[in-house]
């Protein structure tokens, strides 16, 4: 990770790529770590081909998605009861609590997807919610 800071702007030049606890691969640009934020993460999430992540939640914080590359589908909301497919150039907001699972739909290709949340720290707030991974197919 790369990051310069000047007049209270910091360019950031993400370059390390780690697994999350929700078992997707995020490359962490703009943090707390990074480079000082009190309010929000971004990063790109990618979601390697005929993979999906755990189920999951964000305690008391906000998902903005942008689907960069690839198709996917997710399952949401109480018991993963609701289901939404996507694609590139759509944009996602998961409220704060909503449980979900993201999967990719494609074999070949890895799912690169830009996200946002109100949690500068990305990790803090996850809760894994095992009891719902087996409802997903």
């Amino acid at each position: 990770m790369v990051a310069s800071r000047t007049a209270a702007v910091t360019l950031v030049q993400a370059r390390h790529t780690a697994p999350s606890k929700q078992g997707l691969l995020n490359t962490d640009a703009i943090s707390a770590e990074t480079c000082g934020s009190q309010a929000i993460w971004m990063g790109l999430v990618t979601i390697p081909p005929a993979r999906r992540g755990n189920a999951h939640l964000h305690e008391q914080h906000e998902t903005a998605l942008y689907i960069l590359q690839g198709e996917g589908e997710m399952w949401y909301g109480a018991r993963l009861a609701e289901h939404l497919t996507f694609q590139a150039g759509d944009f996602i907001y998961i409220p704060a609590g909503v449980p979900h699972v993201p999967a990719n739909t494609s074999r070949t290709e890895p799912l690169l997807v830009i996200a946002s949340r109100t949690d500068p720290n990305e990790q803090e707030s996850v809760v894994l919610l095992p009891e719902l991974d087996a409802l997903v197919p």
